[in-house]
């Protein structure tokens, strides 16, 4: 995956954390909606948080070498 198809993903990751949340501050949700927005939240933020840390990864290596290399995160 390219550089821009990831932060594609990041931003639309970014923008339904940012629906849910409005979902669930704005409306009066029954607690079966509520619990799935919220579960849904979760996989999100963890999903995030996994491509943060993968940029953030490649970014040190630059820092490092000056030239940006490709990780392998999925053999760790």
């Amino acid at each position: 995956m390219i550089m821009s198809e990831k932060k594609i993903d990041i931003e639309l990751t970014l923008k339904e954390l940012e629906q849910i949340v409005t979902n669930m501050e704005e409306e009066s949700l029954n607690i079966e909606v509520s619990l799935k927005l919220y579960e849904r939240g979760v996989s999100l933020v963890k999903d995030a948080q996994k491509s943060l840390n993968k940029i953030e990864k490649r970014i040190q290596i630059l820092s490092q070498n000056n030239e940006l290399e490709d990780l392998d995160l999925d053999g760790q």
